[in-house]
């Protein structure tokens, strides 16, 4: 699981970026204070990067892409699928969507049709997967074997190749033995079994040539060695080479390749594939495999430098031998696989290093491997935009329109960028607004053109290109850098708080550290570091000129230290606030100190979850395990581990683990959290209740245990015992657990006291600073007015909820406004790819007889989730009246 920020994407500095001199004095480790200075001093603190140009895949309608893939799926050779199944990846990956393309790379290794597909997916899911091997271990401590994506034996994979034999025919004068000389030496061998060997050999022993007749053939200038050739001779007996050392291997394999002995090169290409144990190994006998066109010992070498990624490229040998590979020798080492091996080899140096010379060299080859357009539109893009990193603005333009030529869009941007670079910034804007007149304009080509207007148009090119893609982050950045330049700080902050309240975006919180640091406000400002340092320890501010680190340390100089007992005030009122990014900060500061460290490193895991970090939330976890205080603890920590990487039943035998050592809150929370969600027996809610009363016995904190009886009152609702329920809420808010306010107002609601829910609801919007969920789950309590205003305040609070799209669109319809119904759904479907809004589209057009429509939504809603039920019965039916 990987997850990639913006703005710590490619590493090639930027002339706009931020660069706050005065702060970096790190030898003084003193901050000089800016906040009352004149605009013009400040302004290196509020400039904001021109938005990078992605090297991804970006359809401009990805959903008639989808669901091309899903229909090409179903009638298509399966030698196809694993091809299909990695665009479906670059879809995804253009999307952002990490869960859909990791199914999308898993599906890929299972349809593989070949070994060396096999050997491509798994070793690009092990490499997505670094990181992971806490779990595998886990699992195979609990008896459980992880699916493995580790070395398999190529000898034995590949597969079996039939040769033709020679005709059976003899010379009658042929003498039943023949006696090959080697120098000094006489190596007597059947001559039958010999001429067996291949087509030169039938003809010379048993054929028409002169040495048929005769008893002894001098061998001696043919490379062999006396071992050799008694080996061969053997093998012509028994059909194999036991015990033969590798280096002899070597001589036969030269020998075999020589007189076209295609049996016995086989066997010796087998033989020496499974003797390949290191890299040292891989990179000799590759270049020897090339030489002699042996395809199993190269798979073999292959699987060695895939299964050590990303260390392997790190090797100059590895990667001069990946680079310089042409088509036939391409065709040696990977196949038919040649795309999806540079494709990998691609994205892990382009993770490393946008702009090294290896990334320029795997693209190179990745575009020569390219047969079908979409292939060569991807790599002809992401060459380009290593070519712009590299500042080779004539190479990348060229890439960038070819890239265009061949259908991709939005390689637009890279050359009106580099247009407007050679001072054409006319003819930019002039390119990129035909783009959007041409096509269904999309908020990436508003906030292209922007940066080609003056101020005022370029306000207006955002405020569209946020009302198209919201989740864009650029807008934000520059109107909120715009207002801090006018010393317009609230609204400012207010601007980047917006997007900042639903994406947590590293260079949008390194932007509002610098606001705060402008304004001396060094408490709110350490607050931003610190969550940028949870988020991502080794971060790099300023054009990766200052380690996150070494700033954090000069603005602590000018913050107050607190004690632990302040620290956990602090926590304890953040929480309560459901202020998540301060609560982050808080324990940020507490790791320091010498507190007990595993739990504080689980709540860390469990706000981090709670912003959808789960990269970041699975890191604290690791930490949480690695710094427990005790065996019972660790086993918690390992439970939750289990639990949250989709293996519920042995997180559930951690927790009974850790009870049997010690009775404990956590571990009665675990198993009582992970048993509501694995069984499907209503019966089992009473062991849930027994288990969650027996954790509030255990000694623990007001905020946990505040969760826990909120988890109860959950459960005695779902079993009706709605005074229970009742009970449970009431103590949860006496102990400041403000979320159970959400649970309160269901159970007046269920006493049908919607009055009272509504109100209990609008109690938690006052008092939670991340609200977007109380306005939604108070819209349930609402009239349609009411409602609508909820909901509408959802969208703009954090616009990736899907169900005020998908509300507002049933009403539209309902009012027989299908167009409008449908186009409420399409601007949130523009942006993110969610199964339950391309359902309903999907059934709006089946309702209004858009078959076409229906089918392409169906189709492209089972590429997000192949196995949905609803999604499946609508799809058979609508494609039952496919014209």
């Amino acid at each position: 699981m990987r997850t990639f920020f913006s703005s710590d994407y490619a590493k090639e500095p930027q002339s706009k970026a931020i660069i706050p001199q005065s702060w970096l004095q790190v030898e003084r480790g003193k901050l000089t204070k800016l906040g009352r200075q004149s605009p013009s001093s400040a302004e290196p603190l509020i400039k904001v990067p021109e938005p990078r140009i992605v090297p991804f895949y970006k359809p401009v309608d990805y959903v008639d892409v989808l669901a091309k893939i899903h229909e090409e799926l179903e009638s298509c050779a399966p030698s196809e699928r694993s091809n299909l199944y990695l665009l479906q990846y670059h879809v995804f990956k253009g999307l952002g969507e990490e869960k859909l393309m990791q199914r999308s790379l898993q599906a890929a290794w299972i349809k593989a049709s070949s070994i060396h597909e096999r050997l491509v997916f798994g070793a690009w899911i092990k490499y997505e997967k670094q990181g992971e091997k806490i779990i595998h271990d886990l699992l195979t401590a609990c008896g459980k074997c992880a699916r493995d994506y580790g070395v398999v034996d190529i000898s034995s994979e590949y597969p079996v190749v039939k040769f033709s034999s020679c005709p059976d025919a003899i010379n009658n004068s042929s003498p039943s033995s023949v006696s090959f000389l080697i120098g000094d030496e006489k190596i007597i061998c059947n001559r039958i079994k010999m001429a067996s060997l291949s087509a030169p050999f039938h003809a010379m022993l048993i054929g028409c040539f002169m040495e048929s007749s005769i008893e002894e053939i001098d061998l001696s200038h043919s490379n062999i060695s006396p071992s050799g050739l008694r080996a061969i001779s053997d093998f012509t007996i028994t059909g194999n080479l036991t015990e033969v050392p590798p280096s002899l291997l070597l001589e036969i394999l030269v020998f075999a390749n020589r007189y076209c002995c295609e049996r016995l090169k086989d066997e010796c290409d087998r033989k020496l594939a499974s003797l390949v144990s290191s890299r040292e190994d891989a990179i000799e006998l590759m270049e020897f495999a090339l030489e002699h066109n042996s395809p199993v010992l190269a798979a073999s070498c292959l699987q060695v430098f895939l299964h050590e990624l990303p260390d392997s490229l790190n090797d100059p040998l590895v990667v001069d031998l990946l680079s310089r590979l042409d088509r036939q020798k391409r065709g040696i080492v990977v196949g038919s696989a040649s795309f999806s091996l540079y494709s990998l080899l691609a994205e892990v140096a382009l993770d490393s290093d946008p702009s090294s010379d290896r990334t320029v060299s795997f693209l190179k080859q990745l575009i020569s491997s390219a047969q079908k357009s979409h292939q060569k539109m991807l790599a002809l893009h992401q060459l380009g935009c290593v070519r712009f990193f590299r500042k080779e603005y004539e190479k990348a333009e060229k890439l960038f329109e070819a890239a265009l030529n061949e259908g991709h869009v939005y390689s637009v941007v890279g050359v009106v960028r580099i247009s407007n670079i050679k001072g054409n910034k006319l003819s930019a804007y002039e390119k990129i607004s035909s783009v959007i007149s041409s096509c269904t304009p999309l908020g990436w080509m508003y906030q292209e053109r922007s940066l080609y207007c003056d101020a005022d148009k370029r306000w207006d090119d955002l405020q569209k290109a946020t009302e198209l893609d919201p989740t864009l982050t650029y807008p934000y950045m520059y109107r909120a850098a715009s207002l801090m330049r006018k010393r317009d700080a609230g609204s400012a902050l207010a601007e980047i708080n917006r997007l900042i309240g639903f994406k947590l975006a590293l260079d949008c919180l390194e932007l509002r550290c610098c606001f705060y640091l402008s304004l001396d406000d060094y408490q709110s400002a350490i607050c931003d570091i610190q969550t940028i340092l949870t988020l991502s320890p080794n971060y790099r501010m300023f054009e990766g000129k200052l380690a996150a680190s070494q700033l954090h340390k000069l603005v602590r100089e000018h913050v107050e230290d607190m004690t632990t007992a302040d620290c956990w005030l602090q926590l304890y009122d953040k929480w309560s606030s459901v202020d998540d990014i301060g609560s982050l900060s808080v324990i940020y500061q507490m790791l320091e100190s010498n507190a007990a460290k595993g739990i504080l490193y689980f709540r860390q895991s469990l706000l981090l979850l709670r912003l959808n970090c789960p990269v970041a939330a699975m890191r604290s976890l690791q930490l949480a395990r690695q710094h427990a205080s005790s065996e019972p603890e660790r086993l918690v920590y390992e439970g939750w581990i289990l639990y949250d990487t989709g293996h519920c039943e042995e997180g559930l035998k951690k927790a009974e683990e850790s009870i049997s050592l010690q009775r404990s809150f956590e571990a009665f929370f675990l198993k009582a959290y992970a048993l509501a969600d694995s069984s499907q027996d209503p019966s089992c809610s009473s062991t849930v209740i027994s288990l969650l009363e027996e954790a509030l016995k255990c000694p623990s904190d007001r905020l946990r245990k505040g969760q826990a009886l909120n988890n109860l009152g959950s459960v005695y609702v779902d079993c009706e015992n709605l005074v229970a329920a009742f009970d449970c809420y009431i103590s949860a808010l006496k102990i400041r657990h403000t979320r159970a306010h959400q649970g309160l107002a269901r159970v007046h609601f269920l006493r049908h006291d919607k009055n009272a829910a509504y109100a209990e609801m609008t109690k938690l919007i006052e008092n939670s600073k991340n609200n977007a969920s109380a306005y939604e789950k108070r819209s349930e309590y609402c009239k349609r007015d009411l409602t609508k205003a909820d909901l509408d305040m959802v969208t703009l609070l954090d616009p990736l909820r899907v169900y005020p799209y998908r509300y507002r669109a049933a009403v539209l319809m309902d009012n027989q406004q299908q167009k409008e119904a449908i186009a409420e759904l399409s601007r949130a479907i523009a942006f993110k790819a969610d199964l339950h809004l391309l359902h309903l589209r999907a059934a709006f057009h089946e309702h209004i007889g858009d078959v076409i429509g229906a089918l392409r939504d169906c189709r492209a809603a089972l590429s997000v989730d192949p196995n949905h039920q609803e999604m499946l019965q609508l799809h058979s039916r609508v494609n039952s009246h496919e014209p």
